[in-house]
């Protein structure tokens, strides 16, 4: 298969699985639900709505913010504008296509304050093995706070095979392995270069270990995920019919909702419908689940919008002598 031919199929079909979520939310609604939407959608408070998006804009400067403690280990020092425009860009070319984002991040600082790429794109994927770390711990507060939630959820969906799951594993590191030893020996030019991308990549994984400030960064990667946490509960309070769920609720609807993203650009369409369904289990209505569930995601995608074609166009003015 051409090159050109997947990459569109990358971008193309997680966009055909949003619109047939969005479909598969809505369709199951009469003419009367969908109105009873709509005056939802009219009556939410929409202050609380707004301090959903100004702790979505803290969360990502402090993103950029964070970013500094694994960059100045290397011997870079960016502007914090550029670091931060590189993380709205980021997320803005997350929405068109899927975890290309990274590597735009990468290629932005590169391009605006001469951090090689490979080493930036190491920073970057030390900074999701630590995102990972806390992802997972608040997996595990979910786990104990509501076990019998999380079983229906999660657990008594994944197959019941373990054993050819973990075959098929073995089977999979043994031809990375195979190779991994085929490109560290090879003196071909391509994978010469292949070699040299990877040692810059781990370098700026090391960082994680040989920054000096690590509880500082620590702390902001947990202010991070608290902020997340933090801008989908207060959305709560924008419907009298949700004012009532605890944080333990809205911590299922914040994992399964994250999960989303990784299936459509953006979540668009899987984020309303799973948050539409996580809600189910604490009876709230489909037509205020959905409500919920489309507020909070169109008012963070409105902020992805804004601030990431903002720094496409303050990029290039800002940097101008270069």
């Amino acid at each position: 298969m051409k090159a050109n031919t997947k990459k569109t199929l990358k971008t193309v079909l997680p966009l055909l699985l949003g619109a047939f979520l969005i479909w598969l939310s809505l369709s199951k609604f009469t003419q009367e639900e969908l109105n009873e939407i709509k005056i939802s959608f009219y009556n939410a408070n929409y202050w609380w709505v707004g301090l959903s998006i100004f702790l979505g804009f803290l969360s990502h400067v402090c993103r950029a913010h964070r970013w500094k403690y694994m960059l100045k280990p290397l011997g870079y020092q960016p502007k914090f504008y550029n670091n931060a425009m590189a993380v709205f860009v980021a997320y803005l070319v997350n929405l068109g296509i899927p975890r290309a984002g990274e590597f735009s991040r990468a290629a932005t600082i590169n391009q605006y304050e001469d951090v090689p790429f490979d080493k930036a794109f190491g920073t970057i994927v030390a900074e999701r093995l630590a995102d990972m770390v806390v992802y997972l711990l608040l997996i595990i507060l979910a786990f104990f706070a509501q076990y019998e939630l999380i079983k229906e959820l999660i657990i008594d969906r994944i197959p019941p095979n373990p054993i050819l799951i973990g075959t098929i594993g073995l089977v999979l590191l043994g031809i990375a392995y195979v190779i991994f030893n085929a490109i560290k020996k090879s003196t071909k030019p391509f994978f010469i270069k292949i070699r040299e991308f990877v040692t810059g990549l781990i370098e700026g994984i090391k960082t994680l270990f040989t920054m000096e400030k690590k509880w500082a960064y620590i702390f902001y990667t947990f202010l991070i995920w608290f902020l997340y946490v933090l801008m989908l509960y207060v959305v709560i309070y924008a419907f009298p019919e949700t004012s009532h769920l605890g944080l333990d609720a809205i911590l299922i609807c914040f994992i399964m909702g994250t999960f989303s993203f990784a299936t459509t650009n953006g979540g668009i369409g899987a984020y309303p419908y799973v948050i539409q369904q996580a809600l189910l289990i604490y009876a709230i209505p489909e037509t205020i689940g959905a409500s919920f569930g489309w507020i909070a995601w169109t008012s963070q995608t409105i902020l992805v919008l804004v601030l990431g074609g903002l720094s496409f166009l303050l990029l290039p003015i800002l940097n101008k002598s270069r």
